[in-house]
């Protein structure tokens, strides 16, 4: 569901500080961790929920609460941070650096974050992954849209090109969504879960300009801790958010029940729920790590590439149908996809070409 979050860091004109210089080897290792972490949690974040539906589980709360779980995994690269730090500025090194002003905008948008669980959630329970993956991708268009109105970047031709294409994707699989609905789904119930997952990619669309919002008004210096810090924070407070609604609705009783009547077994059942946590937060890990050790463009790059590999395994594990529409979708979402990140990678050139005349002109 946050496939494009660490995409669109490629649009922010905040950097991540590098806290401490590593050796190439080193930094290439880390790279190589951080896209096998990213990989596996992009790919199998959202087929695991699926099978959970699939399987037996009924739970929409359960599997939001699931997404951003696993936030207490964060502490490790937070500890190895902090040691790296202290290593550097000796005893008197600030334990956390996370300040009031952007404590209290991650637990608003941690909850935003919570709401937007659950409406992906639901989705992922009435939609094929086939399907909503596709639906997912329109979430860069979203963004774009949210982002030329809260922190008015600049617009370029690719970036309009690539809001149209995505645009003209979700559409395209509007117009045929009929032709994927599970046997045991009404129309109705379809259809909502079409908007509702429609609904989490555009939620999360206003969610990421509101963080870059965040940290372009902090008073403070933008490091990889900081952002891990403040990762955290959205994680829990949406954890606390998902745990109430499935306070409200029963599900803690429920978990008992949906285990012992669990088509794959009580054991599997609870395999697949620590499983879906892991690798959603693997995910996050990995795209913070790949930004932190090379760029956020090649964490959309990678990104992007995979939706194709979603589909397949959608289709090759869960025999779902793959039609038409879908490939014209598919093709429409990874060509807007592509173009916004050459785009990003043109103007980077050449705010990198205009620096060097600068400072040559200077010399």
């Amino acid at each position: 569901m946050k496939s494009f979050f660490f995409a669109y860091c490629g649009t922010w004109k905040i950097g991540l500080k590098m806290e401490e210089k590593m050796s190439k080897g080193l930094k290439r290792m880390l790279l190589l961790l951080n896209c096998a972490m990213l990989g596996l949690g992009n790919v199998g974040g959202p087929l695991l929920m699926r099978l959970y539906f699939l399987k037996g589980g009924k739970g929409v709360w359960i599997s939001s609460c699931l997404e951003t779980a696993g936030w207490p995994f964060m502490m490790l690269p937070l500890v190895v941070s902090y040691f790296y730090r202290r290593r550097k500025e000796g005893p008197g090194t600030k334990l956390v650096l996370i300040k009031t002003p952007v404590l209290l905008a991650s637990v608003v948008l941690g909850v935003l974050t919570g709401v937007d669980d659950f409406l992906y959630a639901y989705g992922v329970a009435r939609l094929p992954i086939s399907t909503s993956a596709l639906i997912i991708s329109t979430q860069l268009a979203f963004t774009a849209t949210f982002a030329f109105i809260l922190v008015k970047p600049k617009f370029t031709p690719f970036t309009i090109n690539s809001v149209f294409l995505l645009t003209l994707a979700a559409v395209v699989l509007a117009l045929h969504t009929s032709s994927d609905r599970p046997a045991n789904e009404s129309k109705l119930q379809y259809f909502l879960g079409f908007f509702m997952t429609l609904a989490a990619s555009a939620l999360y669309g206003f969610v990421l300009p509101a963080i870059e919002l965040t940290y372009k008004k902090a008073k403070q210096t933008i490091t990889y801790s900081l952002v891990m810090e403040s990762q955290m924070v959205m994680s829990f407070s949406a954890t606390v958010f998902c745990c109430i609604g499935m306070l409200f609705h029963g599900d803690f009783k429920a978990i008992r029940r949906e285990a012992s009547e669990y088509t794959l077994g009580q054991s599997t059942y609870y395999v697949v729920l620590v499983l879906n946590a892991i690798l959603w937060q693997l995910f996050f890990m990995g795209a913070v790590g790949v930004i932190f050790s090379a760029s956020s463009l090649l964490s959309g790059i990678l990104i992007a590439t995979l939706l194709p590999v979603t589909e397949s395994l959608a289709v090759v594990l869960y025999h779902e149908k793959f039609q038409v529409e879908k490939a014209i979708s598919l093709v429409l979402s990874l060509w807007g996809s592509l173009n916004y990140f050459y785009g990003e990678f043109h103007e980077n050139g050449k705010t990198k070409k205009q620096k060097q005349d600068t400072e040559t002109d200077v010399a």
